[in-house]
């Protein structure tokens, strides 16, 4: 298996991404990965920290995991941002991210 994009770490408890999150957009879905990140697309407005609570709240989704597996670590007021994702290493969470 080739190693791992820039875009996700492996940690002692599960993994860690790098996303950049386009707010206001059409549809939430993931849009890629481009030059050391993950791309996401968020329905959600960047106010009152609602673009990072619907960024956990998909990303859980997607990768099945409680809302609790999945935290902001830095970046929660821009868009480019740091997740811990706790239980799921690194290959499981590309396969269910679809990247």
């Amino acid at each position: 298996m080739p190693p791992a994009p820039a875009w996700i770490v492996a940690t002692r408890d599960g993994c860690q991404l790098t996303v950049k999150a386009t707010p206001r957009a059409s549809r939430t879905e993931v849009a890629g990965v481009e030059e050391g990140w993950l791309r996401l697309r968020l329905q959600a407005p960047p106010v009152d920290g609602r673009a990072n609570e619907a960024l956990v709240e998909f990303l859980a989704k997607q990768l099945g995991l409680p809302r609790r597996a999945v935290t902001v670590v830095s970046g929660e007021t821009g868009r480019l941002k740091r997740l811990q994702i706790t239980g799921l290493g690194v290959d499981p969470t590309r396969a269910k991210l679809g990247v």
